[in-house]
């Protein structure tokens, strides 16, 4: 068998992003426990009464960093790609900032309304039976179950929350021994 191509979500799943997705609502007076992760910015944004683009310019592309071992496992793959609700300036600056270049990277404008794999899968040529999407949240789930993918739950993140018949990897290495099939 041929190995997989993995997918990952950004937030939470590469990177710890939390606080610094937090960080901005509080900047403009929204409280920490009323921010919930895994949505379009916009929507949440919306939802809390707070604008887009004051949103963005209190956000630092800075703040997050990757979970450990994912830089190292990002380094040994050869395709990959990302597919995130995030924001497409914040998800490009940090890409940028970490070096990493997947051969593709979908953002909130790649998609009417939350993310989905289809236009990932289109653009690299790829089935579903030929890829493998790895999150933190339940909407990452529902989307590789819309498309046919298997998906991996990024265990290694404390706030991903398993359901039964997840595949849960603890660590970000044991994604390449998924991906081998």
């Amino acid at each position: 068998m041929t190995a997989r191509v993995a997918i990952f979500d950004l937030d939470g799943t590469l990177i710890d992003s939390d606080a610094a997705l937090t960080a901005p609502f509080v900047a403009l007076g929204v409280a920490p426990e009323d921010v919930t992760f895994g949505h379009v910015l916009a929507d949440e944004c919306a939802r809390l009464g707070i604008g887009l683009t004051a949103y963005l310019d209190h956000y630092d592309p800075t703040a997050a960093r990757p979970f450990p071992g994912v830089e190292q496992l990002v380094a040994s793959l050869g395709r990959w790609a990302v597919c995130s609700n995030k924001h497409p300036r914040s998800g490009h600056d940090e890409l940028a900032r970490l070096g990493w270049t997947p051969e593709i990277a979908c953002f909130s404008d790649a998609f009417d309304g939350p993310k989905q794999l289809g236009p990932v899968l289109a653009a690299m040529g790829l089935t579903a039976d030929e890829v493998v999407f790895i999150g933190d949240t339940g909407h990452d789930r529902a989307c590789a179950h819309l498309v046919g993918c298997e998906f991996v739950l990024a265990g290694w993140n404390p706030r991903a929350e398993p359901h039964p018949g997840d595949r849960v990897a603890m660590h970000p290495a044991e994604v390449r021994t998924i991906l081998a099939g």
